[in-house]
């Protein structure tokens, strides 16, 4: 319930999706040609069953050009040594940096220079 005296309520959920989005248009910016007709998802968490490196934050398949990020992964497995909106933004973007990375076939640091941070 909101009102003219009381902020909108902001989910989890609208964090996530506005710090990938943001991330996501950052790099599209930097890298608009490697980026072109690549498509950007949300989920929930990934299908099956976890992996011998354990449970995936994101997917990437080159093939259809196309990333999903798992949004309870990335959440809840996070280990950040300060649990603040700040560490959560840059944890998210992080992850939308590092799946952009294997897509490409490039190192992380080389995706986001400016903003990528190693967690």
């Amino acid at each position: 319930m909101t009102g003219p005296v009381l902020e909108p309520i902001r989910t989890r959920l609208d964090f996530f999706d506005s710090c990938v989005a943001s991330a996501v248009e950052y790099v599209q910016d930097e890298w608009p040609e490697e980026l072109a007709g690549v498509r950007f998802e949300v989920a929930g968490v990934p299908s099956g069953e976890p992996g011998p490196a354990g449970v995936d934050r994101w997917r990437v398949s080159p093939r259809e050009r196309r990333v999903v990020l798992y949004r309870l992964p990335i959440e809840r497995l996070a280990h950040l040594h300060k649990d603040d909106e700040w560490h959560r933004r840059s944890f998210i973007e992080s992850c939308v940096f590092r799946a952009v990375a294997e897509l490409l076939g490039k190192d992380p640091w080389d995706i986001a220079p400016e903003r990528y941070r190693h967690f």
